[in-house]
């Protein structure tokens, strides 16, 4: 079917932020050796068309008193697979025991947005959406799916939530969406053992970053792993580049489409990225096998066959975290982390996040928003691991170890000054649908590196044309 979705219009209010204090969230994170280990749930999970939940969540005291559900339906869709969908199935188990509704999980696939477009064409929304790209919350809304948040919820997020979170799910000034799950996109992790039998350390700034791959793939290991089959990692790459190198005012600018794709700027981050995309034998299974990788394969490749792992470094957020803990490699031990690395004068520092939004006016989908506003809620996946909280009511000893607390307690007093990924403040046509935009565009360039003008040519193209129609 023909989408004849309406895409969003650029935000100001959502660009108003500054580095500085979002930049502490990585600093926090890159502590020497994490010393405690990760627990996390591990297992590859089998997606079907509708999931029940469940999985044994833990008691926690109440924060909030929820309504009595019982026998009420509540569906809930997100793109979540594997370990992240088995930890959130914990959570809508909890729901279900203060309630007494039932709750069933609904897989959905990017694009979302696209995914509840057949659904609502078939009159089967459901209850909640766990929507990961802030443009897709301003689709919901333009195109009528999405329900404000009611009373009790807007309490919670008062009371938990900085103003800054709390805006990044308002549209035009009405609440909509409540951010549940939050993510630090500015960390590379590595295998310390390929990092001792090379003789390097961590790197700081980019030209040491090149330096420390050279001299790993010297000593016999390929240097990085690159989850290219997902294409939002390479969005990941380019914007944290981007924001070291240009600075947050360009990257507010670029965001917004206020400067083109074909801005020197821009030149100057792809050609940065390609220095390392374009270096033989710096990716694990070259272009053509990234492409061929998913996130999680990336990240175990790094942290499975001992010395001799596929690569000795993997890039991407705290969510890291939880494909490691399906591996046998102890966090700590054998997988530990740094910022990533100083193109211009500082790290980078790109956040994500994932915001529940209703699209029923049901009170099984409103008292969802108001328990997943809670630190009840987030409790539950903080304890697991590879997740991070806006909530600032949760307390930091839920986290199973210092990166992870580290890199919650410097989102919390980072406050309204947060850098949100890019990729994700797009029309969703442009920045997050598969084959498509940025998306694509990246992909082509992962395979040819050297194609620095084409690429910057497909990408003012395809952003043209998505910022159009908002």
């Amino acid at each position: 079917m023909r989408s004849t979705l309406r895409t969003r219009t650029p935000n100001t209010r959502r660009a108003r932020r500054t580095r500085g204090a979002a930049a502490k969230i990585v600093a926090s994170a890159a502590v020497g050796a994490l010393a405690l280990g990760l627990s996390a749930c591990g297992g590859d999970d089998k997606d079907k068309d509708d999931d029940k939940a469940g999985g044994g969540g833990k008691e926690s005291a109440a924060t909030v008193q929820l309504p009595k559900l019982d026998g009420e339906k509540v569906s809930v869709a997100a793109v979540w697979g594997g370990a992240e969908r088995k930890v959130f199935l914990k959570v809508l188990d909890e729901f279900e025991k203060r309630t007494g509704a039932e709750v069933s999980f609904v897989p959905a696939q990017d694009p979302i947005i696209s995914f509840l477009e057949s659904k609502v064409a078939g009159g089967q929304p459901p209850d909640v959406a766990m929507l990961p790209q802030v443009g897709a919350i301003e689709q919901a809304v333009q195109n009528k799916w999405a329900k404000p948040v009611g009373p009790e919820a807007q309490k919670q997020l008062t009371k938990n939530y900085a103003q800054g979170w709390q805006d990044l799910g308002a549209v035009d000034g009405k609440q909509y969406g409540v951010y549940f799950k939050a993510a630090n996109k500015s960390l590379i992790w590595y295998n310390t053992e390929v990092f001792t039998n090379a003789g390097v350390k961590e790197p700081k700034t980019w030209k040491e970053f090149m330096t420390t791959a050279q001299t790993v793939y010297d000593s016999g290991v390929t240097p990085m792993s690159v989850g290219g089959a997902e294409a939002w990692t390479l969005t990941d790459w380019f914007e944290n580049i981007y924001l070291s190198q240009a600075g947050p005012e360009k990257y507010d600018q670029l965001a917004q489409h206020k400067i083109k794709w074909t801005d020197p700027s821009v030149k100057d981050a792809l050609t940065t990225l390609g220095e390392l995309f374009g270096k033989k034998g710096f990716i694990a299974g070259g272009a053509d096998g990234a492409l061929q990788t998913e996130f999680p394969a990336s990240v175990k490749q790094t942290f499975t066959g001992g010395d001799q792992p596929k690569a000795g470094m993997v890039f991407e957020g705290d969510m890291v975290s939880l494909s490691i803990a399906e591996t046998k490699a102890e966090v700590g031990k054998d997988a530990k982390v740094f910022p990533f690395p100083a193109v211009g004068d500082e790290s980078p520092a790109v956040v994500g996040g994932d915001a529940a939004v209703a699209l029923k006016n049901s009170k099984g989908a409103q008292a969802l928003l108001t328990f997943l506003a809670t630190p009840d809620a987030a409790k539950i996946w903080a304890e697991a691991g590879g997740f991070v909280s806006p909530n600032k009511a949760l307390d930091l000893k839920a986290y199973p170890n210092d990166v992870q607390r580290g890199i919650a307690d410097a989102l919390i007093k980072a406050g309204d000054d947060i850098r949100f990924d890019m990729s994700d403040q797009a029309p969703q046509s442009f920045g997050g649908t598969p084959g498509k935009g940025e998306w694509k565009a990246l992909q082509d360039f992962l395979k040819n590196p050297k194609n620095v003008a084409g690429t910057q040519q497909t990408l003012e193209d395809a952003a043209a044309k998505a910022y159009k129609k908002s």
